[in-house]
Formats: C-alpha cells, sequence, structure tokens
C-alpha cells in the first residue's frame, strides 16, 4: 500500500519512512505543503500522514484542500504534529482528518493508527455489499459513498461514514463511547471519549436536520433513534 507522508523534518521523516517500510508498505516523502499535494494528485496515495507546521502551506490548508477535491477527498488523512492543544485536534478533525497524533510520539503507536485507519477504510468498502438504507430525510448509499439529506448531498470522511453505519445498524440501542472507540475506531491507544464527542459533534453538524436523529444518552453514550417522529 502507497503511503504519503509530508513533512519537513528530516529525522522524523526517516524514522517514519523506515517504520513504513518494515510494516510492507510503500512510502513516499515530501518536504513541503505545495509539493505534497501535488504528489497526492499524481500518486493518489492509501494514506497520508501530514505535518500541521510546513514550509510553505499550512497543513490545516492542505487538508481542506485535499478535502475539496474529488480525487483525493476520500483518502485518510492523519495528522502527525507538535501542536497537542484540544483546540488544535478538533480543528483537524473538522477539516476532514481521520486521526491525529502528537509529537514526540511511539513508532509502534503509529503503525497501528495506521493499519487501524486502512482496516477502517476497508470495511467501509466492503460494506457497500450491504445495499443503501434511509431514515426520514437521511439517505445513504454505500455503494456511492453517498449520504443526502433530503435532496442535498453531505460529505463524509470514511470515518464518519462508519461512526454513521454502525449507529444506524444498532438503532434504538445504546453505543457507550468505549463500544464505538472499539468498533469504529478499530483501538484504543492514547485516545479519550472526548475523540468520540468531536467526531458526533462533527456528525451532527454535517447532517443538518438529521443530526437530531443521533440522540445522546447522558452519562452513557450515543443512540439512533429507532422511530422517526412521524412513526
Amino acid at each position: 500500500m502507497k503511503i504519503l507522508l509530508i513533512e519537513d523534518d528530516r529525522d522524523i521523516s526517516e524514522l517514519v519512512e523506515y517504520n513504513l517500510k518494515q510494516e510492507k508498505f510503500t512510502p513516499r516523502v515530501c518536504t513541503s505543503g505545495s509539493f505534497g499535494l501535488a504528489e497526492a494528485r499524481r500518486m493518489l496515495p492509501d494514506l497520508i500522514i501530514l505535518d500541521l507546521m510546513l514550509p510553505d502551506m499550512g497543513g490545516l490548508d492542505v487538508c481542506k484542500a485535499l478535502k475539496l477535491d474529488s480525487k483525493t477527498r476520500n483518502i485518510p488523512v492523519l495528522i502527525l504534529t507538535a501542536k497537542g492543544e484540544e483546540i488544535d485536534r478538533i480543528i483537524g478533525f473538522e477539516v476532514g482528518a481521520e486521526d491525529y497524533l502528537t509529537k514526540p510520539f511511539s513508532p509502534r503507536e503509529l503503525m497501528l493508527r495506521i493499519k487501524a485507519i486502512l482496516r477502517r477504510t476497508k470495511e467501509t468498502g466492503e460494506s457497500s455489499a450491504r445495499g443503501a438504507f434511509s431514515f426520514g430525510l437521511l439517505q445513504v448509499d454505500p455503494e456511492k459513498f453517498e449520504v443526502k439529506v433530503g435532496k442535498s448531498q453531505v460529505q463524509l470522511t470514511a470515518l464518519e461514514f462508519k461512526l454513521l453505519q454502525y449507529l444506524f445498524a444498532n438503532k434504538g440501542r445504546v453505543a457507550t463511547r468505549d463500544m464505538l472507540l472499539d468498533r469504529v475506531w478499530g483501538y484504543d491507544a492514547a485516545l479519550t471519549t472526548r475523540t468520540v464527542d468531536t467526531h458526533i459533534k462533527r456528525l451532527r453538524e454535517k447532517l443538518r436536520d438529521a443530526g437530531n436523529y443521533i440522540e445522546t444518552i447522558r452519562g452513557v453514550g450515543y443512540r439512533f433513534k429507532e422511530k422517526t417522529e412521524t412513526e
């Protein structure tokens, strides 16, 4: 699998590149945001590891550009950065990143996260065989990776898509935050329940009028409504 690393720190890029090769991935390193963006559009990697502090354009701008381009929109992005404040994580997820890991980091944890992201992406693709579903204003077609609320199309990341699928598949039943970390994220290393809350908040915002189909069960977790208000 091809992995694009956009990182200007030579020591970090060499460390990550070495570990990727050890795991039988095919890495490509770019040292600037503009070069990385062009390379992403050319090679269409299976995953992108992105630093936020780059010499020419910020990593957040790179991520935004990737998610606005139909060719690269569905490529998962893992942000790897020294910026570890909660607001930085939230903004990273809001611009479409699948995961966020702060420096200094454990190479082993980075590899685990990469494998989990790729597994989620694969499972999301395989779930297309399960067919489309609808609920009230919400229409989901996994085969086309398409979500609509009414007549308006909604752009979700692969992680948001899988989160929506899981909640819908278990509608009427409460999913705890720990359960979601296990079933949707696929691992729990260094993650907190706030990660789940951040993604649920973002998913609700994207779903607009259909966002209230996802209910908060205070102190427990989340639940997709069993019935619409008209049923």
